[in-house]
């Protein structure tokens, strides 16, 4: 027996806001979390252009033992899955059991790493480094903190797929509750925000340079894009058995109802023309519907000239000319990466509870790619049944999620 697979809990730390009333209104008025970092123009950058997350509170203050083995963006992945799980309605003992897991993606953790050779360079003796940075400094950190924090005793588990990583986190974790292994998984993703973890990235001319004006730098899918900007910070989902959830008149976001991957099989670095269509093609089959069905595409887009040119093209294979909106949310938060599958799922939910679609800012007209899409460029009041939030990275990894929403 299949089970299906809702959505019940909600937690984000984002340029756009670090709660879910916040996010809502950035998403709807679209407005940018985007700025000029000064010590990345002082250490050499080509573009110092990062999204930043400021006036952030902790809800859920950690113990300074819990924080000593956690770099900052596992702060934020434990701040938003207690968050996330407050939103659902669990309890710690709700969460305390072999049913319920943890999965999140996650494919650096590059400042620790950084901190300890700084360190040892400075006392030339490893035994004065400490244990606590050899903890923050494996990609595993989250889930591994996590386990130990919130007591969960079932799947506790990294992804790493760059930055699909956290797409696939939240598609492993639907098939896990769907094939009955797991009864809810608290799943998600982090990225760090700091100029070391981005410097060798910036080498490679990569990043938008309109350093003058950082709100509008970030152009997904218009004609005048020059690059991504990097961004950051924690997205969770808690998900459950559907009939449990009901059970439990748990407050259902919607529900996760397929997940497609593929990889793409040619480039370490450029995406191909197929890689991710095969995986928006096999979310539709999974979850046995058409193209006309899907009512909106959070797309992955990032704002590079061949990564946006190659996922436009899939999109207007598969749903046609001006066949569904799309709208692409890093035109905001810039690309967070690792976390951005999570997000986008976030996002979403926010969307359709509210009835609107986020706009894709600073879109000055379509190339020739884009130009067969219904690219979405104000709030666009309208209710949402079904999307599909698209994720792809580096060496070819792609993960799409059909949402559904009553």
């Amino acid at each position: 027996m299949l089970h299906r697979v809702a959505i019940t809990g909600l937690g984000i730390i984002s340029s756009i806001g670090t709660s879910l009333d916040e996010v809502t209104e950035s998403l709807y008025t679209g407005r940018s979390g985007i700025v000029v970092d000064e010590e990345r123009t002082s250490m050499g950058f080509i573009s110092p252009l990062t999204a930043a997350i400021k006036d952030f509170t902790w809800r859920y203050p950690l113990t300074r033992k819990q924080r000593k083995t956690l770099p900052l963006f596992a702060e934020w992945a434990a701040e938003a899955a207690m968050c996330a799980l407050a939103d659902a309605g669990l309890s710690p003992d709700d969460i305390r059991n072999d049913r319920t897991g943890l999965i999140f993606g996650c494919d650096s953790s590059l400042l620790a790493a950084v901190e300890q050779t700084e360190r040892l360079r400075e006392t030339h003796n490893t035994a004065l480094l400490g244990s606590s940075l050899v903890f923050r400094a494996m990609n595993s950190t989250i889930t591994m903190n996590l386990n130990a924090i919130l007591k969960t005793q079932g799947a506790s588990w990294t992804l790493s797929g760059a930055c699909a990583s956290s797409g696939h986190a939240v598609g492993q974790a639907a098939d896990l509750i769907r094939l009955g292994r797991q009864d809810r998984i608290i799943c998600g993703g982090a990225q760090e925000i700091n100029w070391p973890s981005m410097c060798s990235f910036d080498g490679l001319g990569a990043f938008s340079t309109r350093i003058d004006t950082p709100q509008a730098a970030s152009r997904p899918f218009a004609r005048s894009r020059d690059g991504l900007v990097p961004g950051g910070g924690a997205a969770v989902v808690v998900l459950e058995r559907y009939d449990l959830a009901q059970q439990r008149n748990a407050h259902i976001w919607g529900e996760v109802v397929s997940y497609g991957f593929s990889s793409d099989g040619e480039n370490i670095v450029a995406p191909s023309s197929t890689g991710l269509r095969r995986a928006i093609r096999q979310a539709l089959d999974n979850a046995r519907l058409r193209p006309q069905d899907i009512s909106y595409v959070c797309a992955h887009a990032t704002a590079t000239p061949i990564g946006d040119r190659m996922e436009a093209g899939s999109i207007a294979n598969i749903f046609g000319p001006q066949g569904v909106p799309v709208s692409s949310t890093k035109s905001m938060t810039g690309h967070e990466l690792w976390m951005s599958g999570a997000a986008q799922v976030v996002y979403t939910c926010l969307m359709a509870k509210h009835g609107f679609m986020a706009p894709n800012i600073n879109f000055d007209g379509p190339d020739e790619a884009s130009e067969p899409l219904d690219i979405i460029t104000t709030p666009r009041q309208q209710p949402i049944k079904y999307a599909m939030c698209n994720a792809a990275g580096f060496g070819g990894t792609n993960s799409c999620l059909t949402l559904g929403f009553a």
